[in-house]
């Protein structure tokens, strides 16, 4: 098999180092790579939001898959190219990766069909958000609507520093149009765990847990740093925790979605 892996990252470089290990693969090319990537396989300079010539790279070398590790050619609607194109890929369609790529969307869904979340507002306008802040209790999170990099979530300790986050997301456009809408949410202390899993829409197989110590600075006081001293597995993400998730959170999203 010719694999082509789409990103630039260390997510990229893990996927690439787990698909050199199949002996069913034959050669691995990553677009655009970086230079841990080089030494497991080809890199390719094609950007990944480049879909077209992504896909006519992969029609070209005749690659038998092609594995999206990063965020926004998802969001983007990179897969639906490519099946468009008749190729073989690995990753979520764009109306589904609206679930990573829209913090409102997934809100409202969690909402609508009864999901475990935080109790959230969503704002459009600066103004509005900043009335509600004046009223809310602290600390509490505001969120850019879009993708970060993992470094769109603030959490403000009062309205001072509420109002400072809504200027940067909103008008100052620290994220760019990531934070043309913004989530106002509860603020939940705990220990934290990640999980992710595979699912073709029917079945959902979990992998394995981490935790995602994300603030920046001695006793997270400084700011999300999007997965900075990640562990795995989670110490704290037992089989009854993993039982919950799954019944209440994992089976119902993939049947909302």
């Amino acid at each position: 098999m010719k694999v082509l892996i789409v990103g630039s990252g260390g997510r990229e470089h893990a996927i690439a180092w787990s698909v050199s290990q199949s002996k069913k693969v034959d050669k691995i090319y990553c677009a655009p790579g970086n230079g841990g990537i080089s030494q497991i396989a080809e890199c390719v300079d094609i950007a990944a939001m480049e879909f077209d010539k992504l896909a006519d790279f992969a029609e070209k070398n005749e690659i038998d898959l092609t594995i999206i590790g990063m965020d926004d050619p998802l969001v983007g609607g990179i897969v639906d190219v490519f099946e468009e194109r008749g190729l073989r890929v690995f990753g979520p369609r764009k109306n589904a990766a609206i679930i990573e790529g829209s913090k409102s969307f997934s809100k409202d869904l969690m909402k609508k069909y009864n999901i475990p979340t935080a109790s959230y507002e969503v704002f459009t306008d600066a103004s509005k958000a900043v009335e509600y802040l004046e009223k809310t209790s602290y600390p509490t999170v505001i969120k850019a609507d879009g993708l970060a990099l993992g470094k769109g979530v603030i959490i403000a300790q009062n309205f001072a520093e509420a109002k400072d986050a809504v200027k940067s997301i909103m008008e100052d456009k620290v994220f760019g149009k990531s934070g043309n809408e913004i989530v106002v949410e509860e603020f939940l202390e705990g220990p934290e765990v990640s999980v992710l899993a595979f699912t073709d829409g029917n079945v959902v197989v979990p992998m394995v847990s981490s935790m995602d110590h994300k603030r920046a600075k001695d006793n997270d006081e400084g700011l999300n740093t999007g997965g900075m001293g990640t562990i795995a597995p989670n110490p704290y993400y037992t089989k009854k925790i993993a039982d919950e998730c799954y019944g209440k959170i994992f089976v119902p999203t993939i049947e909302a979605m």
